[in-house]
């Protein structure tokens, strides 16, 4: 076993976060790898230290351990030095690479796949989004909807194997079944194997020579799914459901693909949203302002009542407590916030003209014009100065 550091041996720190560790170790494999380093026997040897060292710190228990007691106590670990081949490091340490050892970690690094798939699984079906648009009624509260969408859909005939009923695939012989095609190439940096799908069965190892005549073969038809879906309170546009196996089915068998069902707030024509709370514009009269009075102001469920106290101001907000939206996955509710605004008509008979200019006269309409008058002037001063 390595006497040197592990930390140092992978050069990072000891307070390494996990990612950190993987991150170094990947960059020595890479470096000292034997493909690139033929006939170096040093390199083999930094290259066993280095993932002698991973193989500790990347366990939490084992690294642990290694700091309180240092190599003495990793009596019992894995000791990469006892192997003379490097393709059986991968074997022991599969979980880094993959998982089973028989590739060439250039596989991964340079273009490779790191699980070949199953080609008796057939094709995997594409996922599908669908936006749905919700009002701010149905999101304040949450509710039940129905959506239809086209997808793919697994062929009944052939139970999506695509073969005729009564019939059975054979084998590819351009890739004795496995669905994929290796080239293998050398270079000075050592050996690289490309992997494609065969050509010959689109990957799936298998070639019908009775295709079913409902799918031409595909295993899958054009269908159309309904979902009933529970929405939850408190959504917001671009949160989504996902419907796992909801999407396109698969070619020949293969697994279904996901559905994500992605929410859009639509526009409210009275109130706008603000997290949890919900804001609108009250315009009343100037005598509803002036003398107080009770109004109606309409809400996410009907009208409700809302009392203005005398000489209420125009921008003020009254804030009517749990009349918003309900928090997403809570049961704490929003506010909402109603802005009040004064009417100013446009249009004035004669009477109404006269009345305005004897109210314009008395005494609390005077001091309330020339205490105004008297604040711009001193703010424009203060401004202008400032």
């Amino acid at each position: 076993m390595s006497k040197t550091d592990y930390y140092e041996v992978l050069g990072i720190a000891k307070s390494a976060s996990g990612d950190e560790i993987k991150s170094a170790y990947r960059k020595l494999a890479m470096q000292y790898h034997p493909d690139r380093n033929p006939g170096n026997d040093e390199a083999v040897e930094k290259f066993k230290e280095a993932t002698e060292a991973y193989e500790v710190l990347s366990d939490a228990n084992k690294r642990a351990r290694y700091d309180q007691f240092g190599h003495q106590g990793m009596h019992g670990g894995q000791d990469f030095h006892q192997y003379s081949n490097v393709n059986d490091i991968f074997s022991a340490f599969g979980d880094f690479f993959g998982g089973g050892g028989g590739g060439s970690i250039f596989d991964q690094f340079f273009g490779g796949q790191q699980q070949r798939r199953n080609p008796s699984m057939g094709e995997p079906g594409s996922n599908i989004k669908i936006r749905m648009p919700l009002t701010l009624e149905e999101i304040a509260d949450g509710t039940k909807k129905k959506i239809s969408y086209k997808r793919f859909v697994t062929c009944e005939p052939c139970s999506g194997k695509g073969a005729k009923p009564g019939s059975s695939a054979a084998q590819c012989s351009s890739c004795n079944g496995t669905g994929e095609i290796r080239q293998v190439s050398r270079s000075v940096f050592g050996q690289f194997v490309n992997i494609a799908p065969c050509a010959n069965c689109g990957g799936t190892g298998q070639i019908i020579k009775e295709p079913c005549t409902s799918c031409s073969g595909e295993g899958r038809i054009k269908g159309e799914t309904t979902e009933e879906l529970q929405i939850p309170s408190g959504v917001s546009t671009g949160n989504y459901i996902p419907l796992r196996g909801k999407g396109n089915a698969g070619r020949r068998g293969g697994p279904a693909g996901d559905a994500e069902i992605v929410f859009e707030e639509t526009p409210h024509e009275f109130f706008v949203r603000q997290d949890d709370d919900v804001l609108c514009e009250l315009i009343v009269s100037f005598p509803e302002a002036a003398l107080g009075a009770e109004v109606e102001v309409q809400t996410l469920h009907g009208f409700a009542a809302v009392e203005l106290k005398p000489g209420t101001q125009p921008g003020t907000e009254i804030r009517m407590r749990h009349k918003g939206i309900q928090r997403l996955n809570t049961n704490r509710r929003g506010d909402q916030i109603v802005r009040v605004n004064i009417h100013v008509p446009t249009s004035l008979t004669s009477k109404e003209k006269s009345l305005i200019k004897e109210l314009a006269d008395g005494e609390n309409f005077k001091e309330e014009r020339e205490s105004k008058k008297g604040k711009d002037f001193f703010d424009r001063v203060k401004e202008a100065f400032s």
